[in-house]
């Protein structure tokens, strides 16, 4: 099988600039393409047809000759200035960082609902590209950008694509009614839900893996995890659970975002939020953007932020508040499960609760709602030392201890 070659055009506008590249040559190796090379091009004025300047279209269609090459625009592009790029490239293929990302998401979506949004995502990128029978998407051939929803249907007809967006609004709404009904159900049955949040392939995935003991797919790769994943853990005996989410980047187009809203719905309504940071990385970047996705989302979670990896790290200058740890060695792990209870400790009380004998069944019928840390027998009844969720508190009044 050919690998595809992808030659990255940087748009230069700020400091950002090379971190957004080095996120692009990642995306590339994400999609199993091979990355060759980039040029950097400061704008100081967009071209409203073709973004950068005409004159260093040609100089690039010179530098690449004769080679099979797809050409990314690391940035979005308009349908016209993707079909006008194209056109002074040699009608090479040219994609967009929306239509990269779409690529790897459409690859990795494993659940029904996974699959939906991101071909939802797909088709309401491709719409407004469509001319006529499809020339902006004549020209794709195989490769990056040809996941999905196909290109066969895409050029057949614009009434299918709008009826199969609304068919897949539609069912994405009922996966959105049965998901807010079992959060109802946990906040009924009081167990509190730790989420997953932050930059891709900071090692969410191993840090719930290593948390709740689960055996979720993990891969030095970006989006490697794209459906969300809830696991059942415990903090001194009392029931906790978490999820991990899809990560995010910069720049995460504003309608990949929406599109994935559902999905980051367990983020949205946690208990706590735990924002994973790569210790070893531009961490400053990842929380900035982590949370200004967040924000635009309506978070409102308290949070804690995680920086991973601290074993692959040097200098470790952070912030006090900040929780070092290493999902892959364990280092900071039992801090982090303190911290983690910390946070909920008004929501529990510990006491000492006597159970007379004669009262064992009774004890029995509710004992499972609390967290028993030790018990001592006597020649009347049990002394237990317990941790008691406030919500369940007056149900053991007649055994507590003054």
């Amino acid at each position: 099988m050919t690998v595809e070659n992808v030659f990255v055009i940087q748009p230069v506008f700020g400091a950002r600039s090379e971190s957004l590249h080095a996120e692009a040559v990642d995306l590339i190796g994400s999609a199993g393409a091979n990355y060759i090379g980039s040029v950097f091009q400061t704008i100081r004025e967009i071209n409203p047809a073709t973004f950068i300047g005409e004159g260093k279209l040609q100089e690039l269609n010179e530098q690449l000759g004769d080679t099979e090459t797809t050409v990314l625009f690391n940035g979005n592009l308009s349908p016209s200035q993707t079909l006008n790029i194209s056109k002074a490239l040699g009608d090479r293929k040219v994609i967009d960082r929306t239509t990269l990302i779409l690529d790897i998401f459409a690859a990795r979506a494993v659940s029904s609902e996974g699959k939906i949004q991101v071909e939802l995502a797909q088709l309401k990128y491709i719409y407004p590209r469509l001319r006529g029978k499809g020339a902006a998407l004549s020209r794709l051939g195989g490769g990056i950008g040809t996941r999905g929803p196909g290109e066969s249907k895409l050029e057949t007809d614009r009434r299918y694509i709008r009826a199969r967006i609304q068919t897949l609004e539609q069912k994405l709404g009922e996966t959105e009614r049965r998901r807010a009904h079992l959060t109802e159900r946990r906040i009924k049955e009081s167990v509190k839900t730790i989420a997953l949040v932050g930059y891709t392939n900071t090692g969410k995935s191993t840090l719930l893996n290593v948390m709740t003991g689960a055996d979720v797919f993990v891969k030095n790769a970006l989006f490697a995890t794209l459906d969300p994943t809830s696991r059942a853990f415990e903090i001194e005996g009392i029931p906790f659970l978490m999820v991990d989410t899809v990560g995010f980047l910069q720049d995460l187009p504003h309608n990949l975002i929406e599109a994935f809203k559902s999905t980051l719905e367990s983020a949205l309504h946690c208990d706590l939020a735990l924002i994973v940071c790569d210790a070893s990385g531009d961490y400053e970047t990842q929380i900035e953007t982590t949370l200004k996705t967040l924000k635009d989302l309506g978070f409102r979670s308290p949070y804690l932020v995680v920086m991973n990896k601290c074993d692959a790290a040097e200098n470790l200058r952070f912030p006090r508040e900040f929780l070092c740890i290493s999902a892959k060695t364990g280092a900071g792990l039992n801090e982090l499960k303190q911290r983690i209870f910390s946070m909920f400790e008004s929501d529990f009380l510990r006491k000492t609760l006597f159970i007379p004998y004669r009262d064992t069944a009774e004890y029995g019928a509710i004992r499972n709602l609390i967290s028993e840390r030790s018990v001592l027998y006597c020649d009347e009844g049990a002394f237990v030392e317990a941790i008691i969720p406030v919500m369940y508190a007056a149900r053991f009044k007649k055994f507590l201890q003054k």
